[in-house]
């Protein structure tokens, strides 16, 4: 390469293992033990996924605290991201997976209330731009209880509450949106996901999504009947758009947040593009002569909206070489290729020890960084 050689690391996080702070720390060391000197700009990314107001953070934005309910209702200490009106919200933040005491799952009664006072908070703090990054949940409510904490009403036959989580939702028998909070009217809200699914039916929620979240075969079914009761109720007594929102992508993204969030008046963009955005990416790019990128496991999945094909993409458009890191590889060299990497390195090319790759991270992808500094920078 000639000129002065810059090299950008947009990885996302190796799950399990390294967040992405780590794995750009790491993939820079292992970079100058070979090149001393180096320039390396490191931008942490993420999918909108878990590590969404992380990779924020790391970008420059403020990390912002606020208490909210867990997805079973006991309160949790949530963070959000904040830079110049622009708030990132992270629903796994309030009602995540990581959220539940560990062995619990709760497919049935986990609710996304926290979620919304996430969003509150965001407003409190005079964000003029809130990007929803969902991801990561372990509630299945079609965002029931986010709409709930920002002030909507889901009321039984009895003009009681409905029970929280999906589940409860069976009982619905009228939906009152006036008392939502006004200042959403006025708010940008974006939708920012890496999957594309409706709310209900084959492709919904509750069957694909569902059993990660300990949802029985029974349970898959009851949560797909109570969402589409769900939409039909509000579609006759407070949301005449809501079938169309539930057909809409993104609806079925986090256990139908999505299809929350539309109600609310979001637009749906792959969270990859909206995050490489909102973290000043082009910018970056185009200081780099080489970018980096990856993430745990470069597979099938990593082709559909994740952060590695968002970088790549983005790189190729812009004529700049693009190799990634991973623990895992499952894509062929030509595949690679097509959707922009020039070669990937796994963790599994320097330690073929599985168990050991996943205890020792941070060591083996410093000594992988040092191969591409070898190939690509000497």
């Amino acid at each position: 390469m000639n000129g002065t050689r810059r090299v950008l690391i947009a990885a996302d996080k190796f799950k399990g293992s390294l967040t992405a702070v780590e794995v750009a720390r790491r993939v820079t060391a292992g970079l100058r033990s070979v090149v001393p000197g180096l320039e390396v700009e490191a931008l942490p990314v993420a999918d909108g996924g878990d590590g969404t107001v992380d990779a924020a953070v790391a970008a420059g934005f403020e990390r912002r605290q606020a208490r909210v309910a867990g997805p079973l209702g006991d309160e949790v200490t949530a963070a959000f991201a904040l830079r110049d009106g622009i708030a990132v919200v992270e629903m796994a933040e309030a009602s995540g997976l990581q959220r539940l005491p560990a062995g619990v799952l709760a497919p049935l009664t986990a609710s996304t209330y926290g979620s919304g006072e996430l969003l509150t908070a965001a407003l409190d703090a005079g964000a003029g731009t809130i990007v929803f990054g969902v991801g990561g949940s372990a509630t299945t409510d079609g965002g029931a209880g986010m709409l709930s904490a920002l002030g909507a009403r889901f009321l039984d036959a009895d003009g009681a509450p409905v029970a929280p989580g999906g589940g409860g939702l069976a009982d619905l028998a009228r939906a009152d949106l006036s008392g939502l909070d006004a200042r959403l009217s006025s708010v940008d809200l974006v939708l920012a996901s890496d999957v594309d699914n409706p709310l209900t039916g084959p492709l919904g929620a509750p069957a694909v999504y569902g059993p990660q979240k300990g949802a029985s075969p029974e349970d898959v079914a009851a949560l797909d009947a109570a969402l589409a009761h769900y939409v039909k109720v509000l579609a006759e007594t407070a949301c005449p758009a809501a079938a169309e929102f539930a057909a809409s992508p993104g609806a079925g993204a986090a256990g139908g947040i999505g299809f929350g969030a539309l109600v609310l008046g979001a637009r749906f963009r792959p969270g990859i593009e909206v995050m490489l955005d909102v973290l000043g990416f082009a910018p970056a790019l185009e200081r780099a002569s080489l970018v980096i990128t990856g993430e745990g496991s470069l597979d099938r999945q990593t082709l559909h909206g994740k952060a590695p094909a968002g970088v790549a993409a983005a790189a190729r458009q812009a004529g700049k070489e693009v190799v990634a890191v991973c623990g895992r590889l499952d894509l062929p060299p030509a595949v690679l290729g097509r959707a922009g990497i020039r070669r990937a390195y796994p963790l599994t090319e320097a330690e073929p020890d599985v168990a050991r790759c996943i205890a020792d991270a941070g060591p083996i992808l410093e000594r992988v960084a040092a191969s591409i500094a070898r190939d690509f920078l000497v």
